[in-house]
């Protein structure tokens, strides 16, 4: 295996995003379908970061940026490639990506039952925030 190239997501590339996510990602999101990952990356095409080795997908890190916020989903490796270094590699391009934009702080969203995800994020350097709770209501179409 190649080291994997670190790069924006293309927007062809919405059906093997969620694939990968299927495989490598923990829980689901409402936006979720080819339709929800290609509008992210039309709407800011540095915001998905991959990882790609071979031609396939081995990371991921969505980088959303609002112009307030510097906020991280996704982040997520296939389990095969696990432990070589990959979400450092991530990590690394979302922190350049926020510096670079005016980013003060980051954020990351991690499911309360992933635990192999608050272990990582810990290593990373973040810290959980228990005082701060997420509040959401879906949207009717």
């Amino acid at each position: 295996m190649t080291d994997p190239q670190i790069r924006s997501a293309r927007p062809d590339e919405a059906e093997a995003v969620l694939a990968f996510w299927r495989e490598s990602a923990e829980g689901t999101s409402v936006s979720d379908d080819v339709t929800g990952v290609s509008r992210l990356v039309e709407r800011d095409p540095d915001a998905l970061i991959l990882a790609v080795a071979d031609g396939v997908i081995v990371g991921s890190v969505i980088a959303g940026w609002d112009g307030w916020r510097a906020s991280l989903y996704r982040l997520a490796v296939l389990p095969s490639h696990r432990r070589r270094g990959i979400s450092t590699a991530l990590l690394r391009a979302a922190d350049e990506r926020f510096a670079a934009l005016g980013g003060r702080r980051v954020d990351a969203m991690v499911l309360e039952a992933n635990e192999t995800g608050r272990l990582l994020w810990t290593a990373a350097g973040y810290e959980r925030q228990d005082h701060w709770r997420r509040w959401v209501k879906p949207l009717k179409r």
